[in-house]
């Protein structure tokens, strides 16, 4: 539950923080008719430039944030021959894939795992964890470098930059509706607004951004079928199954830093309400959907 009440307040602090700005700038109450219409175009034209750009800020410094979260040192030099294999392996699936020559980087984990991240499919980033450089063989490491490659050659990153934009407009567009409805409706205010308005588009925020996260989480987890089935075609299935065999060893480790987790190889499912905001699918419904393409 950790990883979810952070994902839903990073998400919410952005659109609160940019919407507070726009605010004290006074940008948003231009967006506003006198009296007691609501200009709807105007609002939702509001609501994409704060929904989109927080999104998109967030993509632009995906690499540069990836880094120092995790503390992921970038191979510009190999100096061993797992660097040399590392590097080679990355070189070999992105020409395959089609897309340029990622930055390779290490991280300092004992547990398996990797991401992709970055805001172009020719400059991103794929990182690997010690961990799974020193649990995992060649082959199975290999295919995990191949279901990151095809994350980035899918361009799911700004797929999702895309998708958390969209429902980011609506939570802010449908939140302020709600908001001038319950002040002008319910407590018959028609003159600016009142704390009903404040009070009741905050409240309807929340409540939507959850239900945006359920959303953009059901994206996500269909993007790793997708990245799966790149592997599967890189590599081979064969290897993924048992790349994805190995991880069902190590559920239980420590796994990325919660706001890197919808970008790494796997994540915690948890149980009841809990799996509707799962960045990835249970591990045993991706081998069933790799086993049959083989």
């Amino acid at each position: 539950m950790k990883r979810i009440f952070l994902f839903l307040a990073t998400n919410l602090a952005i659109l609160v923080v940019l919407s507070a700005s726009f605010r004290l700038l006074g940008i948003e109450q231009y967006f506003y008719r006198q009296g007691v219409q609501l200009n709807l175009d105007a609002l939702l034209l509001f609501a994409a430039v704060i929904g989109f750009a927080g999104s998109f800020i967030s993509l632009a410094m995906s690499k540069w944030t990836a880094k120092r979260m995790t503390g992921a040192r970038v191979i510009v030099q190999p100096a061993t021959a797992v660097e040399q294999w590392l590097v080679q392996t990355v070189a070999v699936l992105a020409r395959e894939a089609g897309i340029g020559m990622p930055e390779v980087a290490i991280y300092d984990s004992p547990d398996i795992n990797a991401f992709a991240t970055g805001m172009k499919r020719n400059d991103a980033l794929v990182a690997v964890s010690t961990g799974l450089l020193q649990n995992m063989t060649r082959e199975e490491a290999e295919a995990v470098l191949a279901h990151e490659v095809s994350h980035i050659a899918n361009g799911d990153m700004v797929t999702l930059a895309l998708i958390q934009g969209v429902v980011n407009t609506f939570v802010i567009f449908l939140s302020r509706v709600i908001g001038h409805t319950v002040d002008r409706v319910v407590f018959r205010n028609e003159r600016g607004y009142g704390p009903a308005y404040w009070i009741s588009t905050i409240v309807a925020e929340l409540v939507l951004g959850i239900l945006a996260t359920i959303i953009v989480m059901w994206f996500s987890r269909q993007r790793e079928f997708r990245a799966d089935a790149g592997s599967a075609r890189l590599v081979g299935a064969p290897k993924m199954i048992a790349a994805l065999r190995r991880l069902q060893q190590t559920v239980d480790q420590p796994h990325l830093p919660d706001q890197l987790a919808a970008f790494g190889i796997s994540d915690r499912v948890g149980h009841g309400l809990a799996r509707l905001f799962a960045s990835h699918p249970p591990l045993e419904e991706r081998i069933a959907a790799l086993m049959g393409q083989r």
